[in-house]
């Protein structure tokens, strides 16, 4: 493992020199070089650091944790077949807008359309959205060698924390991009080498013969009933969506040199995403396949024990050899790290650019900035760890982060990049709307009882009041819906001067005069021009 972290922070200082080079050539702004690399990622490097970015700790662990749950089964162990829908739209329909405009951040738009007071509010909940990504990853860390190599939980968090922000604060998006090649590889090459050891431990029953059938559990397979279906179509799309508004995406999207290359990216990334979720169902296949009786770990089973969310360790120590399962906590340790480093340079990117830079100190040097991001990154990782200590649950840290992007940050980023209707009325109302009725939605990972029962609210197998009904969607699409009508009314009211311009906080009818005046001006100057041209005409013609 030593030598693991060595590797790592080898290439991550090899990277930072790397691109030391490569800023002495750029001509253009430090800050782009530090957050985008320059805008000039290699296709192949771009590939491999948006695919380890999705595919962290929590993919591996909460996949292998979903898998064995006889509550939920393979069916519910999403995250694979969603995420190639987020990388497919994201080609598709983000990347063009956000390139076109040349955005730093994905909350450029905002900021520039709706001014800084609500951009701030709106920023909020994507930086908390880090800094759970953060807590997630470590979280998956921790409990994994701490299950196989006896070590503290809190020395594998504070290790792997401070290992990833060294080599983020070195070279930024570089180090970051070159690390998670190094860092997919290795995840990559240690699950498949778990896998055949774990399908023919002795222990195990054949995963075919449990997947359907009552076992030593429910069979792995798992069933969405009727009543269950609203659940599971709300979670395929938390996730599926959920993706699209996170900063460390549209990272990796606005490095690229082009925007073929990121559509490029983003669906090769797709592709990567599903195999390397193969790995993580077979392991909780087989740990639901298991007679834990029969192993070293004895009765009661992991599920009872409610170390489900360490299926993935405790199957590797119990069902596999020594060797093997400290190269299967290689692969946990790399996924963990791949995804801190870009939710650290995300959540970094956002307070140095649209916080301090675009706020605070607009007209703060190069090296002044470096400094910032280089504080975030602190702050951010710091914050992060504090969490680890909060809950165990890798799925706690996954589903709140995630539930927070879908909720509130969707349905703004659609309106921002597609809708010129929206303005910071509609935009204000829409983000109420979300918080307040998430919030009374109630949360059962955090122990949030529903105020608002939607239909199908109920207690599940568990004994937790939980809803069953899509309500997330719903709460996301009524936060659509408000931004576009409340954007409609502000603009109607002001621009037919139902109420006076002094009360018009957003200036939207401001903002519309001086285009309406540079368009008019540009008639003027055509007009003046075609003037010009028809007089030296006739000039010619009468010389």
């Amino acid at each position: 493992m030593a030598v693991f972290y060595i590797l790592i922070l080898g290439t991550g200082i090899w990277a930072s020199l790397r691109s030391k080079k490569e800023e002495k050539k750029f001509k253009g702004d430090g800050m782009e070089m530090t957050l985008l690399a320059g805008r000039n990622i290699n296709l192949l490097v771009g590939i491999f650091t948006l695919t380890a970015t999705w595919v962290g700790g929590g993919f591996i662990l909460g996949i292998a944790e979903a898998t064995y749950n006889p509550t939920l089964g393979a069916v519910w162990a999403l995250m694979p077949v969603p995420y190639v829908l987020t990388f497919f739209l994201g080609g598709f329909f983000f990347a063009k807008p956000m390139r076109e405009n040349k955005y730093l951040t994905m909350m450029d738009p905002f900021q520039q359309k709706y001014g800084n007071v609500l951009s701030v509010l709106l920023i909020i909940p994507a930086l908390v959205a880090d800094v759970l990504w953060v807590a997630r990853t470590l979280v998956s860390l921790g409990g994994t060698m701490s299950v196989i190599l006896d070590l503290s939980y809190v020395y594998s968090i504070v290790i792997s924390s401070v290992v990833a922000i060294i080599y983020t604060l070195l070279g930024g998006l570089y180090s970051v991009a070159y690390t998670d090649v190094i860092q997919l590889i290795l995840i990559f090459i240690s699950l498949w080498v778990c896998v055949p050891f774990l399908l023919t431990n002795p222990h195990s029953l054949d995963i075919s013969l449990t997947a359907y059938n009552q076992t030593f559990q429910a069979p792995w397979v798992g069933t969405v009933k009727l009543d269950e279906a609203g659940k599971w179509f709300d979670d395929f799309m938390l996730l599926a969506l959920g993706g699209l508004a996170y900063q460390a995406f549209y990272q990796r999207i606005l490095s690229a040199s082009s925007y073929t290359q990121a559509q490029v990216t983003c669906f090769a990334s797709s592709a990567f995403c599903l195999v390397l979720g193969i790995p993580s169902v077979l392991v909780g296949a087989v740990a639901a396949s298991t007679d834990w009786n029969s192993t070293g770990y004895g009765l009661p089973t992991p599920y009872e024990r409610d170390q489900a969310g360490s299926i993935l360790p405790i199957a590797l120590q119990y069902l596999t050899p020594a060797y093997i399962s400290v190269i299967g906590i290689g692969a946990v340790a790399a996924a963990v790290m791949s995804s801190m480093d870009s939710a650290l340079l995300s959540s970094a990117s956002l307070l140095s650019s649209n916080i301090y830079k675009n706020i605070l100190r607009k007209q703060a040097s190069d090296c002044e900035m470096q400094w910032v991001i280089r504080i975030s990154v602190v702050v951010v990782g710091m914050a992060g760890t504090a969490l680890t200590f909060l809950d165990s649950s890798v799925l706690v840290f996954w589903l709140v982060g995630v539930d927070m992007s879908y909720t509130i940050m969707f349905p703004q980023l659609v309106c921002i990049l597609f809708c010129k209707v929206s303005n910071g009325y509609g935009a204000s109302v829409g983000y109420m709307i979300a918080i307040i009725m998430r919030i009374l939605s109630g949360e059962p990972l955090i122990g949030l009882p529903p105020a608002i029962r939607f239909p199908g609210c109920r207690l599940d197998a568990e004994g937790v009041l939980t809803q069953y009904f899509p309500f997330r969607t719903t709460i996301m699409v009524m936060s659509l819906v408000s931004i576009l009508l409340f954007s409609w009314l502000g603009s109607i009211v002001f621009n037919k001067e139902l109420l006076s311009e002094k009360w018009d906080v957003f200036r939207i009818k401001r903002k519309q005069k001086p285009v309406a005046r540079a368009t008019d001006d540009k008639r003027i100057n055509s007009d003046n021009e075609e003037a010009s041209t028809a007089r030296q005409l006739l000039d010619t013609t009468s010389l």
